[in-house]
């Protein structure tokens, strides 16, 4: 459905991956993860890592363990700067990347052995590939696997991985995101349409959608890392359980809504001015921005709402651009405001 952003002009070629590592105090876990890239069997070009201002040991740990490994040619270069937040520290890195290919890195996860050489074969195979993410082994704090995989734990439906599959990924990102940044590879390509990243925006749900805009998207069944949950994960995964889904019936609307309705306006404001996205993806994008527009607009009385909520229902909108669907029906309807 995408279209406006040309890849490499012939497949088959062969591409280099620059790794984007963000750290933040990340002593407790570096090591182990730069020991994986330096380990992959297929090697990448290079490793940005960007630190975010850290006030432990973690840039002089990269650099023990790249010395640990004096056969492997990967140079480490330090982007030493000022607290910018998860998305600003994806931004820098990404931004001083030189290979073909982005492969996002956080600085706590563990990369399979094989996870580039499984991955980046689909890069050289389709020029229009733009995105690709994967599913993951989720892990303790110590790198315990928890028994179930990211997939498992977002609840991504075998309809969902085909509609990506087959060209329909802006249909489901639009609903809500299942690209997790740590198992996420761009095409470098892809940066001149994606950057910079709003303010109002995680790195991986913008480039997600921005790329399903402009190009293709692959998701792939392997679980390609060991993606670690820990206390002080800034982004993390929680399982959408039954009772968590519940609960958040009762959680205050604060400001919510409003918050959406600006992300979706500036994503709709972004594919225009884009200028060369297919026109159903703008009015895709259009509608999600009316959508969440009328629901930051539902009035403070659980009574009064039922009306708005229940024409939006008719019309479809839940369906097409809410991320849970018929149970947000229900949670527009009786959250407190």
């Amino acid at each position: 459905m995408g279209g406006g952003i040309a890849g490499e002009p012939v497949s088959g070629g062969i591409l280099t991956a620059s790794v984007a590592l963000c750290t933040y105090n990340g002593g407790s876990y570096i090591t182990e993860q730069v020991l994986s890239i330096l380990d992959q069997v297929r090697k990448p070009l290079e490793i940005i890592l960007s630190d975010d201002g850290s006030r432990d040991n973690t840039i002089e740990l990269a650099f023990k363990a790249l010395r640990s490994r004096p056969l492997v040619d990967v140079p480490l270069k330090v982007i030493d700067g000022s607290h910018a937040g998860v998305t600003g520290n994806f931004a820098r890195a990404m931004g001083a990347a030189s290979g073909d290919l982005v492969v996002l890195c956080d600085q706590d996860d563990i990369w399979h052995t094989d996870r580039l050489q499984t991955a980046i074969p689909s890069f050289e195979r389709r020029p229009e590939l733009l995105l690709q993410h994967s599913d993951a082994r989720i892990v303790d704090e110590s790198g315990l696997p928890c028994g179930a995989g990211l997939f498992r734990a977002l609840s991504v439906t075998a309809e969902e991985r085909k509609a990506i599959n087959d060209g329909h990924a802006f249909d489901v990102y639009i609903r809500r995101n299942l690209a997790t940044g740590a198992t996420v590879i761009v095409r470098q390509s892809l940066l001149s349409a994606a950057l910079p990243f709003p303010g109002e925006w995680i790195h991986d749900e913008w480039l997600a959608l921005i790329a399903a805009s402009v190009g293709e998207v692959e998701i792939l069944e392997n679980e390609l890392i060991d993606y670690r949950q820990h206390d002080l994960n800034v982004i993390g995964v929680e399982e959408p359980t039954l009772l968590r889904r519940a609960r958040k019936l009762f959680v205050s609307r604060g400001d919510r809504y409003e918050r959406l309705a600006a992300r979706s306006r500036i994503l709709h404001a972004r594919l225009i001015a884009l200028g060369s996205v297919n026109p159903e993806i703008v009015q895709s994008a259009a509608g999600k921005a009316r959508f969440e527009a009328e629901r930051a607009r539902y009035p403070r009385s659980r009574a009064m709402r039922i009306a708005p909520v229940f024409r939006e229902f008719l019309a479809g909108s839940y369906g097409t651009y809410s991320s849970q669907r018929s149970l947000d029906v229900l949670r527009d309807v009786v959250q407190p405001a």
